[in-house]
């Protein structure tokens, strides 16, 4: 797990508990407006969205999980330890995932 961000306890002195979990996924999304006249978003819709938010929600607080195409592009600057191969919701096969340990260069 990476360090505990100093904003962290503060937000516990005032008696609130605030962390999160990030999931890291590389690929190609669709992006694009999303919607119709008089209400629209900009949006990113594809399997490495649905995989980056599968990712954070198997995060644990302060965990950064890495998919295996973002560990492969960064593996040089990083140190890091296999979870495994994880079963996500809606994704046929299982994933392997990586969980970040620390920063190791710069890039």
């Amino acid at each position: 797990m990476i360090a505990s961000p100093s904003w962290r306890s503060g937000w516990k002195k005032a008696g609130f508990e605030l962390d999160f979990g990030i999931g890291i996924a590389h690929g190609y999304a669709t992006l694009g407006a999303i919607g119709f006249e008089g209400r629209l978003d900009y949006g990113a819709i594809g399997t490495v969205t649905n995989l980056a938010a599968r990712l954070c929600s198997e995060a644990k607080p302060g965990q950064v999980l890495l998919a295996q195409r973002v560990m492969i592009a960064v593996e040089a600057l990083i140190e890091a330890e296999p979870v495994g191969d994880v079963s996500l919701k809606g994704l046929s096969r299982p994933v392997k995932v990586f969980n970040l340990v620390r920063l190791t260069a710069s890039p």
